[in-house]
């Protein structure tokens, strides 16, 4: 039920050209292995070549994003993915971890204008961290689509 003359942008998964960091912790690291596995896959399915990629690891969810950030303020990435697996333990440790590395992530990317895919799984077990590998290929959708609509919207 569009209008005439309304202006819309739509999701735009072409990855052709595009230049795409990715930061993984390394804490719970055959998690964040398949994720950025299935990452790696989809930025190739939707035309990111491989030249184009440029993957970072940092110890923690927490370290995730002053790396993000640096790699922000490099001005040469069109956009950046977040991986990482904060896994429930015992300990109150799990809500910091989990609600700081998103808090730092969204602020990379309201800070510096670059758009950051978090694909930073925070489950209650290894099974549903497990179950949940198909994240990292979302996390890939996601920076593409958003590092288009940025483009658009600087082309209007």
């Amino acid at each position: 039920m569009g209008r005439d003359g309304v202006k819309r942008l739509d999701a735009d998964l072409d990855g052709e050209g595009l230049v795409i960091g990715v930061v993984v912790s390394r804490f719970n690291e055959a998690v964040v292995d398949a994720l950025l596995e299935h990452c790696i896959q989809e930025l190739g399915e939707l035309g990111v070549r491989d030249e184009d990629i440029a993957i970072v690891s940092v110890p923690g969810a927490l370290e995730i994003p002053l790396a993000l950030q640096a790699m922000a303020q490099t001005d040469r990435y069109d956009a950046l993915v977040a991986l990482g697996a904060v896994i429930r333990g015992e300990t109150f440790h799990f809500e910091i971890v989990s609600e700081q590395s998103a808090a730092g992530i969204q602020r990379v990317q309201l800070d510096t204008g670059v758009p950051v895919a978090n694909g930073v799984l925070t489950t209650n077990t290894d099974e549903q961290a497990e179950a949940r590998l198909e994240k990292g290929a979302e996390a890939a959708r996601v920076a593409i689509e958003m590092a288009n609509l940025l483009r658009a919207i600087d082309d209007e």
